[in-house]
């Protein structure tokens, strides 16, 4: 063990990406350049980390609140629409609630309890206790909600997103009724036609409105999933991944990416000799202690990415092959025999005792995670993230 710095993780900083930019060439420089002035050296395996924002940018991959109406329009004409589970997020959804208002006469809009789906809550779940609510089985009308517990707001935001979200709706001249519940199916006692605004459960949703008798299902993955009235669009995740971009327009999830991280691997390649790896990366995939939120209002953490972070880690832990293995032993023989154990260590884990307590999650959602956490969400304009040594172990 000669080196004494395993991961680093840097931001780098990227001019303001506007629609039509070249995100390859950008990037490329960017991090090369900030190579040159930090006098450090790029490696084999490094990662490079590109924020799902500024690809969007790039591509102009936008669409305005009229640009929604029309497909919802297009999909459930005038009838009422079940508007089911949506995150409470004024970012991630009011945009896109004021073009499905502004296309609908009337909306039912059924919210999960006591938190939405990503961990922000209407109500304290202790609360529920207190009143002697199920949330598996109660449904409560607006009227009730208030009764119980007054008015609630987001310890981090500070609204009410009952209120909220019931305001936007009316001023699209949309009527609007509210239920909380937490199963899908209660929505078919209001209308048969559905809009899942879930995310990582949508699929069972839409499989269980079906079956239960839905007329119309559909889910924000459906919407904006092509191009309407020239607008921007997501083949794959339509509307899911947007971000309020202006009052009247959101920002898509980015589309085609697998060609933008092959091409910077390519190009690193081509002016450094260096084999990179390289990914696009959305929302991080923890959860905060305090507030119970969960971070991931993206459909994935990581859209596209090369070859070499596909899998999991394969790691052993290294205190418990200290304390089992060679509890005898201390200073450079314990290090000469941890290395050799690790040099020679199965690639086959699954299971094993000595890897246990490590995280063999994704590589994509540990690194994602990893790089939206050093980017961070807010004026650090370092949208382009270098991880270096994170394939490293004690032996390097």
């Amino acid at each position: 063990m000669d080196r004494l710095v395993g991961t680093v993780s840097r931001g780098i900083r990227a001019p303001i990406i506007r629609e039509g930019d070249d995100i390859v060439e950008i990037v490329v420089k960017c991090v090369l350049d900030a190579v040159k002035q930090e006098n450090f050296q790029l490696n084999d395996k490094d990662v490079i980390g590109i924020t799902e924002a500024v690809v969007a940018r790039a591509q102009g991959n936008y669409a305005t609140v009229d640009q929604i109406a029309a497909d919802i329009k297009a999909k459930f004409a005038d009838k009422t629409i079940g508007l089911i589970f949506p995150i409470l997020s004024r970012n991630r959804f009011s945009i896109c609630l004021k073009g499905i208002a502004r296309g609908a006469k009337k909306i039912v809009l059924m919210l999960s309890y006591p938190s939405d789906e990503v961990g922000n809550h209407l109500i304290d779940i202790d609360s529920l206790d207190e009143k002697g609510i199920n949330p598996w089985s109660d449904v409560l009308t607006e009227d009730k909600y208030r009764d119980l517990f007054g008015y609630v707001r987001h310890p981090f935001t500070g609204i009410d997103y009952i209120e909220y979200y019931k305001n936007v709706i009316q001023a699209e001249g949309c009527e609007v009724e509210i239920i909380l519940a937490n199963d899908c199916r209660t929505i078919l006692n209001y209308t048969k036609h559905i809009l899942c605004c879930d995310i990582h459960s949508r699929a069972r949703t839409k499989r269980l409105l079906r079956n239960a008798g839905a007329e119309t299902v559909y889910g924000l993955d459906d919407i904006l999933s092509t191009s309407v009235d020239g607008s921007g669009y997501n083949e794959t995740y339509g509307l899911l991944g947007s971000n309020k971009a202006t009052e009247d327009t959101v920002k898509l999830f980015p589309r085609d990416c697998q060609p933008v991280v092959d091409k910077i691997n390519k190009r690193i390649k081509e002016l450094t000799g260096k084999n990179v790896e390289v990914m696009i990366y959305g929302d991080g995939a923890f959860k905060d202690p305090m507030g119970k939120i969960w971070e991931l209002a993206d459909p994935v953490v990581s859209p596209a990415y090369t070859a070499g972070l596909e899998g999991r880690p394969k790691e052993i832990k290294l205190k418990y092959i200290a304390d089992n293995y060679f509890p005898h032993l201390k200073g450079k023989e314990l290090e000469d025999a941890i290395s050799e154990y690790i040099k020679n260590k199965s690639d086959d884990l699954l299971g094993k005792e000595i890897s246990q307590g490590t995280t063999p999650r994704r590589l994509t959602d540990l690194i994602g995670s990893l790089c939206d956490l050093t980017s961070g969400s807010g004026d650090k304009g370092t949208p382009i993230i270098l991880i270096q040594g994170y394939f490293d172990n004690y032996t390097d």
